[in-house]
C-alpha cells in the first residue's frame, strides 16, 4: 500500500491487542465483524479491505464449532456484503491451508484436492468459497491468501495456537516442551514480514483474483523445530513426546509458484532468520 493510506482497524480484541498499534496512526473500531453494524462502519469508505479476523486453529474449532463458524463464514459474509454496497476495488481475504486437510503429494498447488477435517477448514473454506464467489458476480476483486504456518514477532501464547509461541512459553517457563507424536510431521512455516508482502501485493494486483498459496516452500520437522529454538533460546530442556491431535495433518509444503507469478510473491525470510527475532523479541 502507498505511504499515507488512511487506515482503519477492526478488531474484538479476543486475541489481538491494542498495544501492537502504539505509534500508528489508524483509527480502531473495537467489535465483531459478524456484526452487520460493525461491518458497515468499518469498510465505508474503503477501497481494499484486509480480512484477517478469524478464530483460528483445529483445536479451537473443535472445542467451539459454532463460534468459528460465525466468525470465520458468517463474518466473512457480513464483510462481503458490506464491501458490496459501498463499492469496495478489492477484497484480499486470509484463508488456510487447513481447507486442504490431509496432504497427499506435497508440495501442493492451489489445485490439489480439498477435503477439510475440522471444522476450521470448513469454515475457511465457506470464507473463500463466498468470497469468490463476490467476485464473479458483484465483479469485487477478492484474492484468498492460503497461509500455511504464519510466525513473527508480537504472536504471543495462545494453548490453541501455533506452536512456535507455544514452545516459547515453555522455553521461557523452564518447562519440558511437548510434541505431538513422534516429532516427524513437518510444517511449512511463513515469516510474518512475508505475508505483509504478500498481502500488500495482492492489494495492489489490479484485475487480479483468485486463490494462491503463501508460505516459505520449505519444510522442517517439528522435532527440528523444537532443537533450533532451544539452540537459539540457549536452552537445554527436555523434549515429552504424548499422543497426537485430532485433526493435525501429517505433512505440509506449499508450492507458491502461482503467487509468485500472479503478483510476485517471493518468501525472503528464512526460518532460522525469522525465529531469531522471534526468540529476541520474546525473551526480552
Amino acid at each position: 500500500m502507498k505511504q499515507g493510506d488512511a487506515v482503519v482497524v477492526l478488531d474484538d480484541l479476543s486475541s489481538g491487542h491494542r498495544e501492537n498499534l502504539t505509534g500508528l496512526d489508524v483509527e480502531v473500531i473495537e467489535g465483531d465483524i459478524a456484526m452487520p453494524d460493525i461491518a458497515e462502519r468499518a469498510t465505508r469508505g474503503a477501497n481494499v479491505i484486509f480480512h484477517l479476523a478469524a478464530s483460528v486453529g483445529n483445536a479451537r474449532s473443535l472445542a467451539d464449532p459454532v463460534r468459528d463458524t460465525m466468525t470465520n463464514a458468517v463474518g466473512t459474509l457480513r464483510l462481503l456484503e458490506a464491501a458490496r454496497r459501498h463499492g469496495v476495488r478489492k477484497f484480499v481475504y486470509s484463508s488456510s491451508a487447513g481447507i486442504f486437510g490431509e496432504l497427499s503429494h506435497p508440495p501442493i498447488r492451489e489445485d490439489h484436492p480439498i477435503n477439510p477435517q475440522t471444522p476450521y477448514g470448513a469454515s475457511k473454506l465457506a470464507g473463500e468459497k463466498l468470497a469468490l464467489a463476490y467476485s464473479q458476480q458483484f465483479g469485487l476483486e477478492a484474492i484468498c491468501l492460503r497461509y500455511f504456518n504464519v510466525y513473527g514477532r508480537n504472536q504471543r501464547y495462545d494453548a490453541y495456537g501455533n506452536v512456535i509461541p507455544i514452545f516459547m512459553k515453555w522455553i521461557n517457563d523452564g518447562s519440558p516442551l511437548r510434541i505431538y507424536g513422534d516429532g516427524l510431521q513437518t510444517r511449512d512455516f511463513v515469516n510474518v514480514a512475508d505475508v505483509v508482502q504478500a498481502n500488500c501485493r495482492a492489494a495492489n494486483a489490479h484485475g487480479v483474483w483468485g486463490a494462491f498459496n503463501i508460505a516459505s516452500a520449505t519444510s522442517v520437522t517439528i522435532n527440528e523445530l523444537a532443537a533450533l529454538m532451544l539452540k537459539l533460546a540457549g536452552k537445554d530442556l527436555p523434549i515429552e513426546h504424548v499422543v497426537p491431535r485430532p485433526g493435525d495433518v501429517r505433512h505440509s509444503l506449499a508450492d507458491i509458484s502461482a503467487a509468485r507469478a500472479a503478483f510476485g510473491y517471493e518468501p525472503r525470510v528464512s526460518l532460522d532468520q525469522g525465529l531469531a527475532t522471534y526468540v529476541d523479541w520474546a525473551t526480552a
